[in-house]
């Protein structure tokens, strides 16, 4: 059997061991290098609760898992298959003798939903948790819900390099070993950002280190385009110097090349992405170049799907990065960023789940039994306003039914099965013929990998230009799409009407005046880049997208269409549609003939229905925020003071929240409803101060309302018989701001809320201006009065300024209240 070296994980695997036999959850802190991925399986195999059940371990990428399993099976004499198996999309080996499953984090979902309890695992491990992906969260929710319900006897570890372990610890109510690294010191050399390209920043930096430094370097890029073009800026290295490129698209060789030691005599230079900050070792580095970026997805509900974002890597992630120079020798890192940007820098990257399309995993979860993501005991929840939009997606998909959300349909169990993004598995489902079931297969294949069928932003000519390749790869996803489709027939029809069918929301017609510009049939806008080969098509169902300009999604990849084709697929049907102008107060409606949201024709409509106006409302509301409204202060005023009375009665506030922030995001949210009721009821009157300051008031409970008008009156009463309005919004609430002379004759502070609460007093000159702020009205009168009357007397010598204000009369009260 080969040598076990020596790591710093041996120091704890008793530990480990100990933990696991009297407890069921595990969070293992331990750094790069100590051992842990291929040291932990391993040492559990023979714990004696395990009792010959199988261990799975979740690696974040397939290059890692693939990695992982290799590395552990040499280390027991073996081949991957036998003792140590490997399960992710695109390479599965495992065998009957198989003890330990390697799998990929999408698997594992896929895994525990079909079959909760688990049967014949005994342990599952969550490697590099800190990764926090959706899959991964998604994962460790749902198998906290076994241990809970199901198979207690089930035991999880959650393992990772630079976890808040407090924090998921406390989440998981588990025990922490932690683990030392074996790391050597590395020095922080940074260079700063110029306003040049990035590729050619980087490159000037890896001469610099190669000239100045020994051992081989490791450059961390944020995405495999800008690895390409650094690559190419470093074609004049010396011939002892390797340049090796590293990202997940990559073939499996080219990958392995980039992570084994370089040659004798030779030294080697690796461009790559975030997949070498934890997840792989790479031998002989001592410098690291780091451009301190990432790119990660970024969803929006009202986008069209996810779309990659350049951003700046967190603190975690480039410290991550620091320590690769450290692993074997001590190191040097250069950082492509002044010293003083770290501040600025998130303390940990962004969890998945809160900028992720959440509808892969909704599909999970009804398949497990309860739709309901926000009710699942996640690490972090994601956006309310993302669940809605996945839900909506499974119904206008056919997957589920809006008044049953936990059956799925039969077209929904059919995607269930597949290890698709609903999206690509709706391709297939929607297929007619067996030939289109093959090609949609095959398209769904093609799209689900990254670089797949070449770069062209025509449909067609990708989906045949991958028909062609007959690399490895390629040949791996096409025996997939056979298994997906279910039938054994030969990929026909046409890939554009195809996926219009499957993707009716995806269709879109250019512009009228701008035929760059495309009209989305689900509404909103996307454009064609300048080289487009789509430029002068009317109709497009558009595929991909990335990047924006105007505002607008540029179109990656999409495939022409005929309208006679499209008015197949999307029935023209007429509506009344208005919108809200906020400026002027006012609608224009029209009445429209459409196809989806794609507007034909369209004329004007005088007298547009009460529903339409209030739709018109809510969407300037939903675009802009409630401040659209021109009864907004009032709203603002009613919720300041509402948000006042929680704070002061704790014990009467709402558990869904309670500041008047919380308190307008709940408004926001339920905002179509309300609106509906004020305009359908009033017209564009019912969003007027009066009638929606009464609205809400009245939907008080009656005795909070008369508790809140008592406790905290809305006016106050100076002795002069002016009343003035008390602000519950200003950060010196409750504020009453009025002229000196308006509180003549008080000699005690005024209050509110039983005498709990003095109301902060700003007296203004006779001009209005304040001139001094108080919470201690009688102080101030034998205090700092003094000196202001010196003031205003000299400035406003007809206006009256007593010696003793307390016990002067106050001025005739005005006919007008303020």
């Amino acid at each position: 059997m080969p040598e076990n070296p020596a790591l710093p994980i041996d120091d704890v695997l008793d530990e480990i061991s100990h933990h696991l036999e009297t407890g069921n959850r595990l969070v293992l802190a331990a750094p790069p290098g100590a051992g842990k991925t291929t040291k932990v399986p391993l040492h559990l195999l023979d714990a004696a609760w395990l009792d010959g059940k199988k261990i799975i371990m979740l690696e974040p990428r397939r290059i890692a898992a693939r990695r992982a399993a290799e590395r552990m099976a040499s280390l027991l004499g073996e081949k991957v298959g036998e003792t140590v198996g490997l399960r992710s999309r695109l390479d599965t080996r495992v065998g009957p003798q198989t003890r330990i499953e390697v799998v990929t984090e999408g698997v594992f979902t896929n895994l525990i939903t079909r079959n909760a309890e688990l049967p014949g695992i005994g342990a599952v491990l969550f490697d590099e948790f800190h990764e926090r992906s959706l899959d991964a969260d998604l994962g460790l929710a749902l198998l906290c819900e076994t241990q809970d319900y199901l198979n207690d006897e089930l035991r999880m570890v959650v393992m990772s390099a630079t976890l808040d372990v407090e924090k998921i610890a406390g989440f998981l109510k588990a025990r922490v070993v932690q683990s030392d690294g074996r790391a050597f010191p590395v020095e922080t050399r940074y260079l700063g950002r110029t306003q040049d390209r990035l590729e050619d920043q980087m490159a000037r930096a890896i001469h610099k280190a190669l000239i100045a430094e020994t051992g081989s370097v490791l450059a961390f890029l944020p995405g495999a385009a800008e690895i390409n073009r650094v690559a190419e800026r470093l074609s004049d290295l010396p011939s002892d110097t390797l340049v090796c490129r590293l990202y997940g698209a990559l073939p499996p060789k080219e990958q392995d090349d980039a992570i084994r030691p370089a040659p004798d005599g030779q030294r080697k230079v690796v461009l790559s992405t975030d997949i070498a900050e934890s997840s792989l070792t790479i031998e002989g580095v001592r410098v690291v170049v780091d451009s301190g970026l990432a790119r990660v997805p970024v969803y929006s509900p009202n986008s069209l799907g996810s779309a990659l974002s350049t951003v700046k890597a967190s603190i975690a992630n480039v410290d991550q990065r620091r320590g690769r120079a450290g692993r074997t020798e001590p190191g040097v890192c250069y950082r492509l960023w002044h010293e003083e940007e770290n501040r600025g820098l998130p303390k940990s990257p962004t969890p998945e789940i809160i900028n992720s399309d959440l509808s892969g995993a909704l599909l999970r979860l009804i398949e497990w039994g309860d739709y309901d993501l926000m009710d699942l005991n996640l690490p972090d929840l994601p956006p309310r306003g993302h669940f809605a939009a996945a839900f909506d997606m499974l119904v206008a998909l056919g997957y589920i039914k809006a008044d049953n959300p936990n059956q799925l349909t039969d077209r929904g169990g059919a995607a269930a099965r597949m290890p698709l993004h609903p999206r690509l598995s709706a391709l297939i489902v929607a297929a007619d013929s067996d030939g289109e079931k093959a090609l949609a297969a095959q398209m769904s294949a093609m799209l689900s990998e990254q670089g797949m069928g070449g770069n062209s932003d025509d449909l067609v000519i990708r989906v045949s230009s991958f028909e062609r390749d007959g690399s490895k790869r390629a040949n791996a996803l096409k025996a997939k799409s056979k298994k997906w489709s279910g039938v054994n027939a030969t990929p026909s029809g046409d890939p554009a009407m195809l996926l219009a069918k499957a993707w009716p929301d995806r269709i879109a017609r250019a512009r009228k005046g701008d035929p760059k510009r495309f009209q989305l049939a689900a509404g909103g806008g996307a454009r064609l880049s300048e080289n487009s080969s789509h430029q002068g098509s009317d109709w497009l169902v558009i595929c991909e997208t990335g990047g924006q300009t105007s505002n607008e999604p540029i179109i990656r990849l999409a495939g022409s269409l005929d309208e006679r084709l499209v008015r197949k697929i999307l029935s023209e049907s007429k509506r009344d549609y208005a919108d809200y102008d906020p400026k002027s107060g006012k609608v224009r409606a029209r009445r429209q003939k459409t196809l989806g949201e794609i507007v034909l024709s369209e004329t004007p409509l005088t007298k547009p229905d009460k529903s339409v106006i209030a739709q018109a409302v809510v969407r300037a509301v939903q675009e802009n925020g409630l401040s659209v409204l021109p009864g907004y202060e009032a709203l603002k005023t009613h919720m300041s003071r509402l948000a006042f009375y929680y704070r002061t009665y704790p014990e009467n506030a709402p558990a869904t929240g309670q500041t008047a922030a919380e308190l307008e995001a709940g408004l926001l949210e339920t905002a179509s409803g309300w609106l509906h009721v004020l305009i359908t009821d009033k017209g564009l009157n019912g969003i007027e101060a009066g009638p929606m300051r009464k609205f809400f008031e009245d939907g008080l409970d009656w005795q909070l309302r008369q508790t809140i008008q008592a406790a905290m009156p809305a006016k106050w009463q100076a002795p002069s018989g002016r009343t003035f309005a008390i602000d519950y919004d200003d950060e010196k609430a409750p504020l009453v701001s009025a002229r000196v002379q308006d509180f003549y004759g008080l000699k005690s502070h005024p209050t509110i809320c039983d005498g709990r609460v003095p109301i902060t007093i700003s007296l203004l000159s006779p001009a209005q201006r304040p001139v001094a702020i108080t919470k201690d009205l009688p102080g101030f009168w034998v205090g700092g009065y003094a000196d202001m009357r010196k003031d205003m007397k000299g400035r406003y010598p007809k206006h009256d300024w007593p010696e003793d204000p307390a016990n002067a009369a106050p001025p005739a009260p005005r006919n007008r209240k303020s």
